[in-house]
């Protein structure tokens, strides 16, 4: 036998008004939410496949930025490099009217000193800063100016002239990823943009007998080359033959030293690392406090030169008034400077295309991912709109029945 109290009846139907306000509360915030998911209770196949997505799409998110930051750099680093063909374009019709042999030496001299104002503008260009205030063309050494000037003296000259112009800057290392394990360069260093000729460091130190006495490494263009102890002369051009560097290593059999050659145009970076002393064993570098100057060994014969070393060259020949050197030395060195320049512009453009390329990818991506999110946790509104309307319906029913159910009193009980 259950025993019924008077008071039943009115805790059930609260119990149950508690129930629809829960549910008519819980759609509410879904529909103003529009997630479905407002507990990880309520779905949790479809919470966790949520909190995947959204993480997916945070990356997505954060490539989208990194493509359109990579995008604005390059294509101020192309514009650079395009004012400077279009400089390196005048020189070389200055230099093609000098070789002529029909102009004197005073028409030569005033075509001197405008390739000596374009060389100023070409280092002004090669130190430009982008929107961000850093240098374009520093490599990692983003504040640094990666060109200085010196001043000088210069026969035929009647005034002070630019006599060399020194790189300060480092390597290209700032990369950005612009997809899942995707990265690209995002700059070139002036030592790449602005060489003229492949180098070669001669060593005249000879290191027949060399042989390392410890375990130790050095750098080649940012590539480390290890050093193992009894490594010898020929065991180390091996390796470095084989580290990747835009370099080849050989040794010269009249000095019996080593010799690096460079692949392609650029300023060849070599330094020892921590603790190791091969490279100024081998004679190619010194110690040197500034890291930034190049540090060759006195004794080494370095070789190549940059686009500004090849127009000083040319102005100082039109100062001589020297016809046969414009045409030949001159002329073909502006030609080698204005190839590499080309050639580096064309590495940025392709660069661009596939930043480019892989943002269109993004753009087609995002919307993908987010449509994913939405079949997960997103709400259907109309059908969460009728809902409502049945629950709320339900609700004013509920209390409706529940007004018409009289309280029991002490009458009721003495009837």
């Amino acid at each position: 036998m259950n025993r019924i109290s008077s008071d039943m009846a009115n805790t059930d139907i609260q119990f149950f008004l508690r129930r629809q306000e829960d549910s008519v509360q819980k759609l509410q915030n879904q529909i103003s939410s529009g997630n479905r998911i407002t507990r990880l209770r309520d779905d949790p196949l479809a919470a966790s496949r949520t909190v995947r997505y959204d993480s997916y799409l945070a990356r997505l998110d954060r490539f989208e930025k990194n493509t359109a930051y990579a995008k604005d750099h390059l294509n101020q680093i192309d514009l650079n490099l395009r004012s400077s063909v279009d400089i390196l374009q005048r020189v070389r019709e200055l230099a093609v009217m000098g070789a002529n042999g029909t102009y004197t030496q005073e028409d030569t001299r005033n075509m001197a000193t405008e390739v000596n104002v374009l060389l100023q503008e070409l280092v002004s260009i090669a130190n430009a800063v982008g929107p961000d205030t850093k240098q374009l063309f520093a490599g990692d050494k983003s504040f640094t100016e990666p060109f200085r000037i010196v001043e000088g003296t210069v026969d035929g000259g009647g005034e002070t002239l630019v006599v060399n112009v020194e790189y300060r800057g480092a390597g290209a290392s700032r990369k950005t990823e612009i997809h899942n394990n995707i990265y690209t360069d995002l700059d070139i260093g002036g030592g790449e943009a602005f060489w003229a000729e492949r180098m070669q460091i001669h060593s005249a130190v000879d290191a027949s007998n060399w042989r390392a006495l410890e375990d130790g490494s050095f750098f080649v263009d940012g590539q480390e080359i290890p050093v193992k102890a009894g490594d010898t002369l020929p065991a180390l051009i091996a390796k470095i033959n084989e580290s990747g560097a835009p370099v080849k290593a050989s040794f010269d059999p009249s000095s019996q030293g080593l010799v690096i050659t460079g692949t392609n145009p650029h300023l060849i970076r070599m330094e020892d690392g921590e603790g190791s002393t091969v490279l100024q064993e081998l004679g190619i570098i010194q110690f040197n406090s500034d890291p930034g100057a190049p540090n060759w060994h006195p004794s080494s014969r370095v070789q190549g030169g940059s686009v500004f070393d090849m127009v000083i060259r040319l102005r100082d020949g039109m100062l001589r008034g020297d016809t046969e050197y414009i045409g030949s030395l001159g002329l073909s060195g502006i030609d080698s400077a204005l190839g590499n320049v080309v050639s580096r512009q064309a590495d940025i453009g392709s660069r661009h295309q596939r930043v480019s390329a892989t943002g269109s990818r993004l753009n087609e991506e995002i919307p993908n991912v987010t449509a994913m999110i939405a079949r997960e946790s997103g709400v259907d509104m109309a059908t969460a709109a009728t809902d409502l309307a049945m629950l709320n319906l339900a609700h004013r029913a509920t209390l409706m029945a529940a007004a018409k159910i009289p309280p029991a009193t002490l009458l009721d009980f003495l009837r």
